[in-house]
């Protein structure tokens, strides 16, 4: 279990970094998401990766630490929060520039 989360995190994080290097503003918002989702998933195996704890504490003392928990929690509202904030300033300047370049300029195709 814990191989196939470093993989996951592993994946997320080459995919979310090829696309926040590209030239338009669309794959950098994916990219961005996708960074998060790998942080989310990085939190979440810090933990401990427990297949028969509880969910709150029991007589044994093995249980499911909750503060990683709370943490992705908490990321996710702010990574979805900032998604559709880079989102709406993507289409803002897109609107006044007139295209999606990140750097503003026009492509030059040969």
């Amino acid at each position: 279990m814990e191989m196939l989360y470093a993989i996951t995190t592993g994946v997320l994080t080459a995919c979310g970094l090829y696309l926040t290097l590209r030239g338009r503003t669309f794959p950098v918002v994916v990219g961005l998401t996708l960074l998060s989702y790998a942080v989310n998933l990085f939190l979440f195996s810090m933990g401990g990766l427990t297949t028969d704890g509880a969910a709150l504490a029991n007589r044994d003392g093995h249980f499911a630490d909750p503060l990683p928990q709370a943490l992705v929690l908490t990321a996710i509202v702010i990574g979805f929060a900032m998604t559709a904030f880079v989102v709406i300033l993507a289409m803002r300047a897109r609107s006044e520039v007139g295209n999606d370049h990140v750097d503003g300029k026009k492509e030059i195709r040969e």
